[in-house]
């Protein structure tokens, strides 16, 4: 392995690496609420704007939370945000938009 490839490819990982660990801390963060009359569970992140999902068990909530979060994700680096909030010291916004490993699945 030539010593560009190696570097890109460390690169790379790094990032993903980073983005698994934004979405972790941002799960933890989550708060979960019994809705009323058998309505299910509601939960949200509060630090991340506008995340929530509602789902019938605890389970597929948190499931459906986590799938916010990544699209949530998506949506402000497809869109050039750089106000993500830094979670545990993790701050997406010193990330490069065009380098990101999201950006070219998405695109």
């Amino acid at each position: 392995m030539n010593n560009a490839f190696a570097l890109h490819w460390a690169s790379q990982n790094e990032r993903h690496c980073m983005l698994l660990n934004y979405i972790q801390a941002a799960m933890n963060r989550g708060k979960y609420e019994i809705l009323p009359e058998d309505e299910g569970i509601y939960g949200e992140v509060p630090d991340l704007r506008g995340v929530w999902a509602n789902a019938p068990t605890l389970e597929a909530c948190r499931q459906e939370l986590q799938e916010v979060i990544e699209s949530w994700i998506v949506i402000k680096l497809r869109h050039g945000d750089t106000d993500f909030p830094v979670l545990d010291g993790i701050d997406l916004n010193t990330t490069h938009v065009e380098e990101s490993p999201i950006n070219e699945q998405v695109a």
